[in-house]
């Protein structure tokens, strides 16, 4: 029997989220896919899926809607983000539970997740101080020359289901404000903070076509990278899909940012705040059941007597963990994103088990009472943990924990250094040297000392390093500018118009 049967549903009752294309919510028609609510393991609506006349459709809108923008003064696009940040604010409690009830994250989390995103938008407020070019008088002898970043189009950003309102805010906040039209094609599993949030744009006064919602698949991706109209691509994913977008799309001409998978290892040292460090890690490790980038998956002890006391006290901890429907706000921790994400956690365990590992903390036979069929599994720790075995390898995203022992500060430097992710990282010490040697020789993107998740403030640039990103520039912040604009160059020079030239054949030079 199918979810929709057991709970009396027909599949032609529930809902079916569209697109949102020129400044209105449109019905999408031939292809949808089931969105579930985690905590129940039940259909809540379907989601259509685009198609090439729906993608046409979308393109052109952005099209359309480019020339007025661009010339749009970059004060008038501020003034519509301070009015857009207002209204996120305002709905607040609407957005944070619709990503609750699609992602399965606590209302807490969510709530962190929509402020960290509204941080992006306060930062594109200010694009008029962004935007500004730079100015060389007499850059030669009656010379003037200056730049100026123009946008590039239309550009798209192809979002994960993790963090369904923050990454795309990582994005188009700052894609719009530097004059660009816009493409969002979200993860098809939470839909609908896109769409809710497309709507505020408009009510905010963004002009019909500068921002669109296209939800789709792997179909809609691939006509997203094979269109020459749009101009750059931002995605945020897995390493193998961002590797395959960047190749794809810097093969067509794009301009692309991918960012990809995470190990992040947690170093703690043996002058560290053990009681404080292990707090660090049960948000760093669990929160969101584990389903971020950024997630501290493995914890590196320096020392027996260290690891001996960490995973002690993270074993009691893990065992008081509240596991329930990210609606109670009581809860720590609430459902995985889907039942094959369930599945996913129970192999890594097992492959651990079969690997050598010991698992102090198993979470796989977690009941949730009156949510049996919810997408549930516990906090999970491993101990004993080492660098040959899959558990450590690969990027598990999902609630489990990794304890590696090591002897000294070098061989986990080593360790981090020889993963092929270089997503985050962080050191636990009271130790000032420590943390400068750490932070100066560390082979990882984003680094935090007594910070276990090291995710930068919306004026720097977050990104990893290795195989956690493809492509030259970072998202959101500065780099973000910067991404999404080409700088124009331009000299210039008025002979005095009672006097002619003589012809020069040489390279001019000041």
């Amino acid at each position: 029997m199918s979810s929709l049967e057991s709970a009396g549903i027909e599949a032609a009752d529930l809902p079916v989220l569209g697109h949102y294309i020129d400044g209105k919510e449109v019905p999408g028609e031939g292809r949808s896919c089931d969105v579930f609510d985690p905590a129940t393991g039940q259909v809540s609506k379907k989601v259509a899926l685009a198609d090439a006349d729906s993608f046409e459709r979308t393109v052109y809108s952005a099209q359309s809607a480019f020339p007025a923008w661009r010339h749009t003064p970059p004060q008038k696009r501020a003034q519509i983000m301070f009015r857009f940040k207002q209204l996120l604010e305002e709905h607040a409690d609407e957005i944070c539970q619709l990503i609750t009830s699609e992602h399965g994250k606590v209302l807490d989390d969510a709530r962190g997740e929509l402020g960290r995103g509204i941080e992006v938008v306060e930062y594109a407020c200010g694009i008029s101080e962004l935007l500004k070019g730079e100015f060389s008088k007499n850059a030669g002898p009656d010379i003037d020359s200056w730049s100026e970043f123009q946008p590039l189009g239309i550009v798209a950003g192809i979002t994960p289901f993790n963090f369904p309102a923050m990454v795309p805010m990582w994005m188009f906040p700052l894609a719009i404000a530097c004059g660009n039209t816009f493409i969002l094609k979200p993860s098809e599993r939470d839909p609908s903070p896109a769409i809710l949030m497309a709507k505020l744009l408009s009510e905010a006064g963004l002009p019909d076509g500068v921002f669109n919602v296209l939800n789709g698949d792997k179909e809609t991706v691939d006509l997203i990278l094979n269109d020459e109209r749009i101009q750059a691509v931002s995605f945020v994913g897995s390493t193998p899909i961002a590797e395959s977008i960047y190749q794809k799309g810097t093969d067509a001409g794009k301009r692309v940012q991918a960012l990809g998978g995470a190990k992040n290892h947690a170093v703690i040292m043996p002058d560290a705040d053990v009681d404080n460090a292990v707090s660090a890690l049960m948000g760093a490790a669990y929160g969101s059941c584990g389903e971020r980038c950024m997630a501290i998956s493995v914890a590196v002890c320096v020392g027996e007597e260290v690891a001996d006391k960490v995973v002690t006290r993270l074993e009691n901890r893990i065992k008081e963990l509240k596991v329930g429907p990210g609606t109670d706000t009581s809860n720590d921790m609430g459902p995985l994103i889907t039942k094959e994400a369930l599945q996913r956690i129970h192999s890594y365990i097992e492959q651990g088990l079969e690997q050598g590992a010991e698992l102090v903390v198993d979470g796989r036979n977690l009941l949730v009472s009156g949510y049996e069929n919810g997408f549930f599994v516990g906090g999970c720790l491993f101990d004993e943990v080492t660098a040959g075995m899959s558990i450590y390898t690969d990027e598990i995203f999902g609630p489990v924990l990794c304890i590696v022992r090591v002897k000294d500060l070098d061989e986990a430097m080593m360790l981090i250094n020889r993963h092929e992710y270089g997503n985050g990282t962080c050191v636990f010490t009271r130790d000032g040297e420590t943390a400068r040697y750490f932070t100066d020789n560390i082979q990882v993107g984003m680094v935090g000392v007594n910070v276990a998740l090291p995710v930068p403030v919306a004026s720097q640039s977050f990104g990893g390093w290795k195989r956690s990103l493809f492509g030259d520039l970072y998202v959101y912040g500065p780099d973000a500018v910067r991404f999404y604009t080409r700088r124009k160059t331009m000299t210039q020079r008025w002979p005095a118009s009672n006097k002619t030239e003589k012809a020069k054949f040489s390279f001019p030079a000041s």
